[in-house]
């Protein structure tokens, strides 16, 4: 996996905002930084490549490990697939060996107010499933 990112402000900033959907690019902008997440989907070793099963998941780990690192740092986070994701790959020259698979972004918790009035009304704690939905005992089904 690796992770692309850019600063408010900084040279990359105005491209990798522009490869968000337009819902997201209203509040990203005010983010302190915008973070891409690619995974490889090769496993490479000196005895050729191989497809890699846990690309995903991998990427995914390596998310949940910055979340959690930016949150221990005072930031906070959000994660989103509301991306172009034709247009990313190609802004972000994403190798055909790769996958875009998230981004997220990094910054400091601002209050509600600072938002549209269209997304301040979803500034709530939303609830979770319950964990019969998500934990079986046994096969899937």
């Amino acid at each position: 996996w690796t992770f692309l990112y850019a600063r408010r402000g900084d040279a990359n900033w105005e491209a990798f905002l522009s490869v968000l959907v337009e819902f997201n690019q209203s509040w990203v902008k005010n983010a302190s930084a915008l973070v891409f997440i690619v995974s490889d989907t090769l496993m490479r070793s000196d005895k050729g490549n191989n497809p890699n099963h846990s690309h995903s998941f991998d990427a995914g780990s390596a998310w949940m490990a910055a979340a959690l690192q930016a949150q221990a740092m005072g930031y906070h986070t959000h994660g989103m697939t509301g991306i172009d994701f034709d247009k990313a790959i190609a802004e972000l020259r994403v190798p055909d060996d790769h996958r875009l698979e998230a981004a997220f972004a990094i910054g400091r918790q601002a209050p509600k107010e600072v938002l549209p009035d269209y997304l301040q009304e979803r500034e709530v704690k939303s609830g979770r499933k319950p964990l019969a939905e998500i934990a079986r005992a046994g096969r899937f089904a």
